[in-house]
């Protein structure tokens, strides 16, 4: 399969996705421009030690790098002051320099932790993204956003920091279930509900294909939503403005989270997809978008195995004030009143600013008294 290279545009801090199979059998050379010091830590998680650590390691040492492996439990958990720390001493031990390089070599998690670990030491030291789910390959290690978790919401603390450059290789995604494939889709079709109404069709021709695992659907999903990312993320890297759409689902697929309690009976995807389907149905009731939009939205990602009603999700019952609570934590709150991005229609998606907290609360109260 040909290497596809998406740009990220962004100055002296541009860098390359790099997408296709053999990826990580050729990270060496990939990897060493970025490591002057010929020193590389891998950070991942038991996991995908198990499964690709010691492959990773190899091409890296072929290369003449000098390695050392970091390796922390798998899961939400991890991502999280107690495994912050866990990643820092030990590249602190192994007396990390700013001339070395991090590898993020996981999903979503240890991307966001080992960058954030990454900006953190030595006043930041230059790191690389390969991410193994197809969440993190889609979305997370795209955009330099790094964060954990914390008791008062999802990445709360946190810091960009940009990859210098992304290896998505897509042989790793036969190795994961249905289910984290699943989970990823949610953040494709993320993207043609946003802007693309094009996309969201295809997604509807095609989106059990990506989540069978075929291998068209799926390099032609990866490229178009790193491509879409990366248009977003060149415009707007700090969030300023448009970039805040790309958290669409994600104000209400947070709080479904943290109120979940992040022990990984809800995964990230799986909220995304009922924050979208909550996204549309509110947008409905608001006279915003059209009744019908917000049905094929969420026949959609029924028809795909996603659980759009709330009160059957992991983590249930919820409570619509805790739940608003959770909102008002989000990032893009401005002066106590909650932002959320909703819809005018399928592909047409805004930043509403001052959203009306009541209403919301009524909204989810409503959903959460709905019969299944």
């Amino acid at each position: 399969m040909t290497i596809a290279t998406v740009p990220v545009s962004l100055g002296d801090r541009s860098y390359e996705v790099r997408i296709g199979q053999g990826l990580i059998d050729a990270a060496g050379a990939a990897i060493a421009p970025f490591a002057p010091s010929r020193r590389v830590a891998i950070v991942t998680d038991e996991t995908v030690e198990a499964l690709h650590g010691a492959r990773l390691r190899g091409a890296l040492e072929a290369a003449g790098l000098t390695v050392k492996t970091v390796v922390v439990p798998p899961g939400e958990g991890t991502k999280s002051w107690a495994g912050l720390a866990q990643v820092c001493d030990a590249l602190l031990a192994w007396n990390l320099e700013r001339r070395d390089l991090v590898v993020a070599f996981g999903g979503g998690v240890i991307g966001d932790l080992a960058g954030l670990a990454a900006g953190l030491l030595k006043r930041g030291v230059d790191f690389v993204q390969i991410p193994t789910t197809l969440l993190a390959q889609v979305d997370s290690s795209v955009g330099g956003k790094t964060a954990i978790d914390t008791d008062y919401g999802k990445n709360t603390v946190g810091l960009f920091h940009q990859p210098r450059l992304v290896l998505a290789d897509l042989d790793v995604l036969a190795t994961l279930s249905r289910r984290e494939r699943r989970a990823g889709y949610a953040e494709i079709v993320k993207y043609g509900l946003i802007d693309d109404a094009a996309f969201f069709a295809w997604c509807e021709a095609n989106g059990a294909a990506v989540i069978d695992g075929e291998a068209g659907a799926l390099a032609f999903a990866v490229r178009h939503s790193v491509e879409a990312k990366a248009r977003v993320v060149a415009a707007d890297e700090r969030e300023a403005g448009a970039r805040a759409l790309l958290n669409l689902g994600h104000t209400f697929g947070h709080a479904l989270e943290t109120a979940a309690g992040y022990d990984g009976a809800l995964l990230h995807g799986e909220a995304v997809a009922a924050g979208c389907a909550l996204a549309f149905r509110f947008s409905a009731a608001e006279g915003l978008a059209a009744a019908a939009d917000a049905a094929r939205v969420e026949a959609h990602l029924r028809a795909v195995g996603f659980e759009t009603d709330i009160t059957r999700l992991p983590g249930a019952p919820f409570d619509a004030d805790r739940l608003v609570e959770l909102m008002a934590l989000d990032k893009k709150t401005e002066g106590g009143a909650l932002t959320l991005i909703l819809a005018r229609g399928i592909g047409a998606s805004f930043v509403r600013k001052g959203a009306p907290g009541d209403a919301v609360r009524t909204f989810l109260a409503g959903a959460l008294a709905r019969a299944a």
